[in-house]
């Protein structure tokens, strides 16, 4: 599946890294600069720089091919634009938005291209189930037909896995840690890095089970 996303925020990063290890091609688009400079070499995904609400922009970045284009910046009015230009300029099949302000939620449907408007608080699996039409987290991540799962989990001060490097945390075969999230920012899974307290991770599995997950870490 060819996905676009706009807006390489938090929510944005960390949906194309869940989408990326599903083996699905992603592009991520920021305004910022130094953002998509940062990511550069983090995470597996192609990296736009630009305007997604400029034609051209969406255009370089595979519109027209496009399955899915997920807008999740923080600005509503840029929101409903990309989406409006997805679905009426490039035709795109599914066209899925964050609402920031549930005040504009009204806003977020057909008429400006929006095929599911998701609220800001909406947990990360769930928007991802609800922006591809996937209907569990099981059938998400076998869209590509990769027979995977992915998990989230959180390191808490009271979890075992505090201090350790990540690679001294044994997993279940099959199973390797996609992205951990420290104070909201995509870091990479570096066998040597050290888990603390507040990291949130994302892992991909083969057969692992979420209490065998949260089993090795917790």
């Amino acid at each position: 599946m060819n996905v676009i996303i706009a807006g390489a925020g938090r929510l944005g990063t960390q949906i194309a890294q869940v989408l990326a290890a599903a083996h699905n091609e992603v592009t991520l688009i920021d305004t910022d600069d130094d953002r998509i400079a940062a990511l550069e070499g983090r995470i597996p995904v192609r990296l736009v720089a630009g305007d997604a609400c400029e034609p051209a922009l969406l255009e370089h970045a595979g519109a027209l091919t496009a399955d899915l284009v997920i807008a999740t910046t923080g600005d509503d009015e840029d929101n409903l634009v990309v989406g409006l230009l997805a679905k009426r300029r490039f035709s795109v099949p599914r066209v899925a938005a964050r609402v920031n302000d549930a005040d504009d939620a009204w806003l977020f449907d057909a008429r400006w291209g929006v095929d599911v408007a998701v609220p800001a608080a909406t947990p990360l699996i769930s928007l991802i189930e609800e922006a591809t039409g996937a209907t569990d987290t099981v059938a998400l991540l076998r869209l590509s037909k990769a027979g995977v799962d992915v998990i989230e989990t959180a390191i808490t001060p009271q979890s075992r896995a505090v201090g350790q490097a990540l690679g001294e945390v044994r997993l279940p075969e099959g199973t390797v840690v996609a992205t951990i999230v420290r104070d909201g920012q995509p870091t990479v899974p570096d066998p040597v890095i050290r888990l603390r307290a507040g990291d949130e991770l994302l892992i991909v599995s083969h057969s692992a089970t979420e209490q065998e997950i949260h089993a090795a870490f917790q």
